[in-house]
């Protein structure tokens, strides 16, 4: 019998081309996510973690050395994975429905 991943333990995760600035995201990422991993790939970058992601906008600020809006997240995506539950000017958050 197969099991379904509850919400919590099922991966999410999102895919960003691979740039210097966006290794500032990445890095911010890894930082807020202890259980995040990231695979490195040609020209791209995939980073997922069990139950949910989140990108905060001063941890990428504080990387970055400068302000970050988080609408620019949309010029480092690829694809993701989960749901995108919440978007506003200091957090991104990915996860699956309950």
């Amino acid at each position: 019998m197969t099991t379904t991943p509850s919400p919590s333990d099922r991966p999410v995760g999102v895919d960003l081309q691979e740039s210097e600035q966006n290794r500032a995201v990445i890095e911010a990422i890894e930082a807020d996510n202890a259980n995040a991993t990231v695979r490195h790939m040609p020209g791209m970058v995939r980073v997922q973690a069990p139950g949910r992601l989140v990108i905060n906008r001063e941890s990428v600020e504080a990387r970055l050395g400068r302000e970050w809006e988080t609408h620019e997240f949309q010029l480092a995506i690829i694809s993701y994975f989960g749901h995108i539950k919440d978007w506003d000017d200091d957090q991104i958050l990915i996860a699956w429905d309950r």
